[in-house]
């Protein structure tokens, strides 16, 4: 029969012996007023469960060993104690910090985002909840850093100091998303924030965790369906909100259990919205331009459900989760000129829906489903060099269908597995973490416009992160070394979906790419003066191409293009295969940051250089496709023809800044600044297309009893570093206010809250968008909503 204990202590006597009970560790933690501080968290290093301080601040936990204790608590600095075996008494202090603290699962060593070499924002709370929009994207771009990709507001990713797409991992837990959101900017990531714990943002190369994926930056969802802590009674929360903007109403609520170690948690979203209103624009339509005070085709019909459950003991953590995300959403600025027979023979296999149920919206919409498991096993040990192994896998399957009507013309599929197996450890003065990572993906696309083919792809890697603390710094160290494998059938037709002659079959060719991806950072953080640190590092990231990076060869048909991989040239308008000789990307990052978070006044202060050889861009070429003349100028082809857009590759540059600055005027008014600006270009000297304008912005807080008040201005600055066939994007600002009451009801706490969103209904267009012109962004929005926690 298995037995958790018995193999427990095999492998810990393998590895360490473990001491008999020794001491019982007491203590009252107090602020800088000598004041009691509740809910601290106290995590003895090595264990699995943590404790927490009682109103008047008293804790007590049970020794076996001697360790190091962490103490932690939202708004306030961490301190790090080293005890001993013994029982005895502490008295600790903790100052307030000017900036949230926070714990970032996405680090790999469980650091606060203070001790972070690199920049990291998080959202969390109520901060999370106010901000949370239909899409990742959308939720996260007005932090400094980050902007959104935009495809309308219902399939919107983020946007990393000017990277997107295949240059941002975005992962559930550490865990890839499993989606098919990189392959263009119309697939929406599967996601749902509103039910998220928190949002971890880590700007610059996070590959040594994440892979070559990330060379721009992590996005990592956490949420809590996989239960960590030992749970004793229950705990929920509810939400409602209504859009008047989009006429969207919003439901979602999540509930966790526990007793003696065993944990259940369930959480579940419903959204419903329609076509958004805009401020009064323009579009071309048969030659004149006509005026439009709305979007068409971006409603919005999303359900998610989320179900685990966890055993967590001293030294286990074992846990299973399951959740489905089925969404309907249109896709903006888009209309076919040619009829959707079924010629293909393509029937919607995506099951559960019916067309009838949209037949009153316009255009092209998109249904996603996602089912996605996780797990989770983790064994820490007590007194051994290897603190905790920690396995996480997970399992996703995933499909994409686009549908004209009552015919699905394109079906994107994705089955995609994951496991990532870490092995904490602490060897001298070093603390660190050795790990192995292992993902593969079965990505399909089948139908009259699928323009990138099916392809496998497999990755091994191995990373290794280590950090060593001196009396005021830190030194980092980390590499990691990815094996690359892609397979995929290559067509030798180019337009291949134009064949309609009885009995055609279109031929292909197998084609593999492989390549090894090396990387290798250093960095450090230096605390020179109590609550003052300066972090520099400095890191070099390899990536290979993805599919549709590679090879892109057809119609797309959200965005009305024609695309092509870097594996095609053009000659004599036809598209040619050479699938050799693809340089990798390799990027060469500097990130600088200055932190102040002690006292009134707090800020962070980011600064980065990225000099990336063989920089991977999807650019205009000028041409156009034509299913006659093939690719062609567009003065010598029909109407109708596609503008071809093409991946290309070359040394380019990146650079920028953030900033973000709090200052406290009294206990009950706060003001806050913030700014950002990201340059980008060839070393040719051409912009890059779709880059983010600078924003800079400011919130003034205030708070009154059971009131707090926000009032936010963000103003985007224009836009004129832009590529050939750009155009120049104007600036704009947006200005926002929001208020929240706090209250009890029985053994509920709740807050009603008040949204006003761009209350001067200001007209802003997206630079980062490929429809940019035709679909600006929302106008005035009042958002009402109620949360109660129990």
């Amino acid at each position: 029969m298995f037995k958790p204990a018995a193999i427990s202590c095999a492998v810990a006597a393998l590895l360490g012996s473990a001491n008999a009970f020794a001491g019982t560790v007491t203590g009252r933690v107090v602020d800088e007023q000598q004041q009691p501080l509740s809910d601290v968290v106290i995590h003895y290093h090595g264990k699995q469960h943590s404790v927490r301080s009682d109103q008047q601040g008293y804790f007590t936990l049970e020794l076996d060993q001697a360790g190091q204790l962490h103490f932690s608590k939202e708004n306030y600095i961490d301190k790090r104690l080293e005890v001993s075996a013994q029982a005895q008494q502490l008295d600790i202090m903790l100052s307030a910090s000017a900036i949230e603290t926070v714990v970032i699962y996405a680090s790999g060593l469980d650091k606060n985002n203070l001790d972070m070499v690199s920049p990291v924002s998080v959202l969390s709370g109520d901060e999370l909840r106010d901000r949370a929009q239909p899409t990742l994207g959308e939720t996260l771009k007005g932090l400094p850093g980050i902007n959104a990709s935009y495809f309308g507001p219902v399939s919107s990713s983020p946007v990393i100091r000017g990277l997107d797409g295949p240059r941002v991992k975005i992962t559930q837990n550490g865990l890839d998303s499993g989606d098919a959101s990189r392959v263009g900017p119309d697939h929406a990531v599967a996601t749902e924030s509103i039910v998220a714990e928190q949002i971890e943002v880590l700007r610059g190369p996070a590959t040594l965790l994440y892979g070559s994926g990330a060379i721009g930056g992590v996005v990592n969802v956490v949420d809590n369906r996989i239960p960590t802590d030992r749970i004793e009674g229950y705990q929920g929360a509810a939400e409602y909100s209504h859009d008047t903007v989009s006429n969207t109403n919003t439901y979602a609520g999540k509930f966790t259990s526990g007793y003696d170690g065993f944990n259940f948690h369930v959480d579940g979203s419903d959204r419903v919205g329609h076509d958004y209103e805009t401020p009064t624009f323009t579009l071309e339509e048969d030659g004149e331009l006509e005026p439009h005070d709305r979007v068409a085709n971006t409603f919005i019909d999303s359900a998610t459900v989320n179900i685990g459950s966890s055993y967590v003991s001293e030294h286990w953590t074992l846990g299973l989760s399951y959740g489905t995300i089925e969404t309907d959403y249109g896709i903006p600025a888009h209309a076919h000129d040619h009829g959707h027979e079924d010629e293909h023979g393509h029937e919607d296999e995506l099951d559960g829906h019916n067309e009838a149920e949209h037949e009153g919206e316009e255009g092209v919409f998109a249904r996603m489903q996602q089912d996605r498991w996780q797990a989770l096993a983790s064994y820490s040990f007590h007194d051994s060099f290897v603190e905790a192994l920690t396995l996480r896998a997970g399992y996703s399957d995933y499909e994409h269908g686009e549908i004209e009507g009552e015919t699905l013309g394109t079906l994107f599929s994705n089955t995609s597995r994951e496991a990532r197996l870490n092995a904490k450890h602490r060897l001298g003065n070093w603390h660190g973490t050795l790990g192995y990572h292992y993902s593969d993906s079965d990505y399909s696309a089948a139908g009259e416009e699928a323009f990138t083919p099916s392809t496998k792809t497999k990755v091994h890697a191995l990373y290794l992160l280590e950090e060593r603390e001196f009396e005021r710094w830190t030194l980092e160290l980390g590499a990691r070394v990815e094996d690359y494998q892609l397979d995929s059938e290559i067509s030798d037709e180019v337009g291949h979906h134009d064949h309609e002659e009885a009995g055609h079959e279109e031929s292909t060719t197998a084609y593999e790419y492989s390549d090894t991806n090396l990387s290798l950072s250093l960095g450090g953080i230096w605390n020179y003066q109590d609550g003052y640190a300066l972090a520099l590092s400095v890191s070099r990231s390899e990536r290979a191409p993805l599919t549709g990076e590679l090879l892109a060869n057809g119609t797309h048909i959200a965005t009305g293009t024609y695309e092509l991989g870097l594996a095609y040239h053009i000659e004599d308008g036809e598209a040619h295969f050479e699938g050799e000789d693809i340089a990798q990307e390799t990027a060469t990052n500097i990130d600088f940051s200055w932190r102040k978070y002690v006292g009134d006044f707090g800020f962070n202060f980011s600064a980065f250089y990225n000099d990336v050889d063989d920089f991977y861009y999807q650019e205009n070429t000028g041409l156009v496709f034509d299913h006659d003349a093939g690719f062609t100028d567009a003065i010598l082809a029909d109407d109708d023809a596609l503008a071809v857009y093409q991946y290309r590759s070359g040394d380019a540059e990146l650079y920028g800044f953030e900033l973000d600055a709090h200052y406290a005027l009294s206990s009950s008014w706060q003001i806050k600044g913030f700014a950002d600006s990201v340059r980008a270009k060839l070393k040719d000297g051409e912009h890059l297309p779709r880059i983010p304008a600078a924003k800079i912005g400011s919130q003034l807080n205030y708070l009154y009893k059971d009131w707090d008040f926000a009032l936010v201005a963000t103003h985007y600055l224009e836009q004129d570093d832009f590529s050939a066939f750009e155009t120049k994007t104007d600036s704009y600002t947006l200005v926002d206010f929001k208020v929240n009451y706090h209250f009890s009801l029985g053994q509920f706490d709740g807050v009603a809250y008040l949204q006003a969103q761009n209350l001067g209904d200001e007209l802003g267009f997206v630079h980062t968008s490929f429809i940019k012109d035709q679909a600006p962004l929302p106008g005035r929005n009042l958002r009402l909503g109620v949360r109660a926690y129990f």
